[in-house]
Parts: structure tokens; sequence; C-alpha cells
């Protein structure tokens, strides 16, 4: 199937200004050549790094009335399903219950799921999402997935494991791979890198069933340079491009994986020379000035030079 015919249903949060959410992830799949149907779990003025936000938050009810309109018109028929940040049970079960219809409909349907459900500071990790969400997230929206983009502490979180190790790290996406999911990307961890304290290691595994039904898994690191700042959207950035990329490159998660993330390294690389000239010599820059610069990058994502090379594990 050609890009010009694939499309992506996203249910994600929205704002009006920046990007976070469906405006994080439209853009690069827009141009990467994908039609995109972005249902907004939120839409807010910004995201909320900010020191106000306003906005209103979809219930479950009104996402099926969303949904009951496209299936109306016949025009439910996707591709991807690319969700992101939830922050209600009643919403995400009826995510569920949207995914499960488009496979039936589609049994070819890949499902791309961001479990946004928290993040280590410091060392401790924490939920920014009720709890309520995990056992959904670990009953029914992981074992629908195709491909997961947890971030280490998510991944702890879906398995009850802890990651102190690479070998940890790849006992996890075995368990995360039981589950249902044929791809599981981690995306940032803090395991030691070799390069040394500035770098963020990354973890990739995709397990395929060859033609005789034997299972082969490639698994993949990358490490990253850690860039001083703290950028709001970027995991949504990375989940869209990852379904761009793996779908362009279906059985070389290596190559799907260094193009999205040398992607994102333009992308944040960009983004921080304006925000530290905006913001002036010796200033922190302010949320605002550390919005990313998509629309700059557009080169960057539609052709990425490969900067952040994959090790095959």
């Amino acid at each position: 199937m050609g890009e010009d015919e694939c499309r992506v249903l996203s249910i994600q949060s929205h704002v009006v200004r920046g990007y976070v959410g469906n405006r994080a992830a439209a853009f690069p799949l827009q141009v990467l050549g994908f039609e995109i149907d972005t249902v907004n779990s939120v839409q807010f003025s910004n995201h909320t790094g900010y020191a106000h936000w306003k906005g209103q938050v979809l219930n479950a009810d009104e996402l099926h009335e969303l949904y009951e309109g496209l299936k109306l018109n016949k025009v439910n028929k996707y591709d991807y399903v690319l969700t992101g940040y939830t922050r209600d049970k009643s919403f995400l079960e009826m995510v569920v219950d949207i995914i499960k219809e488009l496979k039936q409909q589609n049994s070819k349907l890949v499902y791309v799921c961001d479990p946004v459900m928290g993040d280590k500071w410091n060392g401790e990790g924490s939920m920014y999402v009720p709890e309520d969400l995990l056992p959904v997230y670990k009953e029914k929206v992981v074992p629908m997935s195709d491909i997961i983009t947890p971030n280490q502490f998510e991944a702890e979180l879906l398995t009850g494991r802890k990651i102190h190790t690479q070998e940890e790290a790849l006992e996890v996406m075995d368990l995360l791979h039981s589950l249902g999911p044929e791809t599981v990307v981690i995306t940032s961890s803090d395991l030691p890198s070799s390069l040394g304290s500035d770098y963020l290691i990354a973890l990739g595994s995709q397990r395929k069933t060859k033609s005789d039904g034997t299972k082969v898994t490639e698994r993949i690191r990358m490490e990253m340079r850690k860039v001083d700042a703290v950028f709001v959207g970027t995991g949504d950035l990375f989940a869209a491009m990852l379904l761009a990329w793996t779908h362009k490159h279906p059985n070389n998660l290596k190559v799907a994986c260094e193009k999205t993330v040398s992607a994102m390294h333009h992308v944040l690389q960009r983004t921080m020379e304006s925000a530290r000239a905006h913001a002036g010599k010796g200033k922190k820059p302010s949320p605002a000035e550390l919005e990313l610069r998509m629309v700059q990058s557009k080169k960057d994502i539609e052709n990425p030079e490969i900067i952040v090379k994959a090790t095959v594990l």
C-alpha cells in the first residue's frame, strides 16, 4: 500500500498553541505522506508546562458520538491507529472498543500505542494520570497494540518489573511481547551509557513470525546525547515518526529507529538553538521559547540525516 492511501486515526490531546499530542503527530505524518484524522482527547490553550492553561476535556460519550459520525458516513476505514495521552478511564475503555471494531473491519490494521502514564525525575518515578488507568492499559490496551513506545518507568509499570540493567530491560521487553505487541521501543531509560553520563539509552525489540512459523526477534540499542532542557511533545513526535518509519521499513527496526531518533535530534537541536537565541545570553528559555520548531524542521523530518546509529544486540 502506498503512503498516499495510508490513513491514520490519531486519538490524543490537542493544544491551540505549540506542539503536543495531535499537533506534534499530525505534521510529521502528513509530511511523510500519510492521511491523518485526529480526535482531540483534550483541547487546551497550551500545554500544562506553562503557568496557565484553559480548555476542555472530551468524555467517553463525546468520543463515541464522533466515531458514530464517521461510521454513519462509512469513512471509519484506517490502516493505523495512534493513541497517546488520556487521563480518563472510561475514555480509554471507549478507545479500546473503537480499536476492536476497526481491527475486526481490517485485520491488517496496526495499532501504535504510546502508553503515557508517568516518568522519572531525579531517579524517582511517578504517575501523572489517575492510577485506575494502569489496569486498563495492562489488561486491554497493550494486548491489542502492535507497536508500543513506553519510557522505562511506563515499561516497569506495565510489567511490574524494575529495570537496573540492559539484561533486565530485554526481559521486560520480552514480557511486553508476550502480552501482544510485535514491536516494543523503550524510548528512554536511565541505564548507564558507555559514552558517558551525557547520553541516554533507548532500546528496541521486534518479534516477527516467519512464513514457516518460527519467531525471530531483532533487538537494538541506541545512545542519544541528552539535551539540557525540558521539552514537551517529544514522546508524541517519537511515536508518530516511528509509525511512519516502521511502515516504510517494516522488517528493519534498526533503520526505522535510526531515522526516528535522528529526526528527533535535528528537531531538538534546532529548537534549542532558537530558544537560546530568543531567551538571550545566560537566560533560561521559557516554555513558549522551547516549543518544538516543527515547521522549520520539515526537511529533517522528511529525510533525516542519520546521526544516531543503532547497535544490533
